[in-house]
């Protein structure tokens, strides 16, 4: 037996042997391009093997519909079946969310666990978790996502044997009605809320610095912890892994001319991010919402860094970021050759190329955030009365106060406007004298 076979037998024993399957519905044959499926497969399988599982087989079925009782077509069922037993494999893992009735018949059918990739994100995320805060959002998530799957009073998770897709609040046995389940979100959700309260008064601090702040967002593993880390000099843990990062970081980056500013990193995206997660992570995500600029940083190495650049812009629209300025950030180029700095150069032409790793392209970087933090904001002073408090409050979200002043009926305020906030404070421009201000 070769070397190679035997470690597959090692790594085969250490993790769970799964087998991946995914459905492709003929309907839309002519709509997904195969490079994109190709990709689909590829990061099923890195996701499956980020939570601790042993890939023994992958599945593409082809099927005009899905099947409503067990998601895929009888026929190809009795087919998996017979790869389970004959391959030893002990879990499934399905690239779509399946519903509750579909696993649980999927379960008795193959007498394997099932889980699907919302699962099998969460389980990741899971592992992942270290600080308090990303322990309760992972566990209010995972818990919206159990509760329509418990059956009657509850779902003995534990008779699966544990492993993938039980970590969290799945290793204790969900024996338990829907009510328990219920008061432990509710307690969950107040905890993050207050929690958020005081991410919310330590932002408040760092806006009274009138420093700029700028969000590192994008694909999960596009290399934003290395940046921020170059950028700042600091250590913040980046690994070459899916969802490294998902506690929000803070760094400030001072240039050697003196220009200050906020760097924050957080969670990485993915296509068709659990909307459990989003919820959960809402806190951690106001870091984005709040801040002045966004860094869109995508991986130029992967070969479908487009498609990761869609997803970003759409999970961006899903936690209902406001429009603001965004730099789209290629990074890794020192893995790619001139041609592909080239084409994406010719395409995105307001983009930034850099190289995290080998410090390159940095001062470059820098001087388009200033350039941007700068250019996308208008200085003004507006009166707008207490009364307008929900206005007041947008403007400390939205704005960077430079100068305020308390008057009898309402408050002064001198501002960095965001162009596309501005038109909503025009009835409130101030035009007196500023002499006293």
């Amino acid at each position: 037996m070769s070397e190679k076979a035997k470690s597959n037998i090692e790594i085969g024993e250490q993790r769970e042997k799964s087998l991946l399957l995914l459905v492709r519905l003929k309907k839309y044959f002519n709509k997904i391009k195969d490079a994109n499926f190709d990709e689909n497969i590829q990061e099923l399988k890195n996701l499956a093997v980020s939570a601790g599982a042993y890939v023994e087989d992958i599945i593409v079925h082809n099927q005009e519909e899905l099947n409503p009782k067990y998601y895929i077509s009888v026929g190809k069922l009795e087919e998996i079946k017979g790869i389970v037993a004959q391959k030893d494999i002990s879990l499934v893992i399905i690239d779509e969310e399946i519903s509750p009735t579909q696993q649980r018949n999927l379960q008795e059918k193959l007498n394997v666990k099932i889980i699907d990739r919302t699962a099998l994100i969460l389980d990741i995320f899971a592992q992942r978790a270290h600080s308090r805060e990303g322990k309760l959002q992972v566990e209010l998530a995972q818990l919206n996502y159990l509760l329509p799957r418990l059956r009657g009073k509850g779902i003995e998770l534990s008779r699966l044997g544990g492993g993938i897709g039980t970590r969290g609040p799945g290793e204790t046995k969900l024996e338990t009605d829907r009510r328990t389940i219920r008061n432990r979100i509710s307690q969950l959700e107040k905890k993050i809320n207050q929690i958020g309260i005081q991410r919310e008064t330590q932002r408040k601090r760092r806006e009274e610095t009138n420093i700029g702040q700028v969000a590192l967002v994008g694909y999960t593993n596009s290399g934003k912890s290395t940046l921020l880390n170059t950028l700042t000099d600091s250590n913040v843990e980046a690994r070459n892994m899916l969802f490294s990062t998902l506690d929000s970081t803070v760094r400030k980056l001072k240039t050697e001319q003196g220009y200050e500013l906020l760097l924050s990193d957080t969670v990485g995206f993915i296509e068709r991010l659990p909307h459990q997660l989003i919820a959960s992570f809402k806190s951690t995500l106001e870091e984005v919402k709040k801040s002045d600029l966004l860094l869109i940083v995508v991986d130029l190495s992967n070969p479908n860094y487009e498609s990761h650049i869609e997803s970003v812009r759409s999970v961006l629209k899903e936690i209902e970021i406001q429009p603001k300025p965004a730099v789209i950030v290629f990074n890794k180029i020192d893995k790619v050759t001139s041609d592909s700095i080239l084409k994406a150069r010719f395409k995105y032409r307001d983009a930034v190329f850099v190289s995290a790793f080998k410090k390159e392209g940095l001062d470059t970087l820098i001087d388009k955030i200033k350039d941007e933090l700068q250019g996308n904001y208008i200085t003004i002073t507006v009166k707008i009365p207490y009364s307008e408090n929900k206005l007041i409050s947008q403007v400390y979200d939205n704005c960077q106060v430079l100068k305020k002043k308390y008057l009898e009926d309402s408050v002064l305020l001198t501002i960095n406007a965001d162009i596309n906030f501005y038109p909503r404070l025009s009835n409130y421009i101030y035009r007196g004298a500023l002499s006293n201000y």
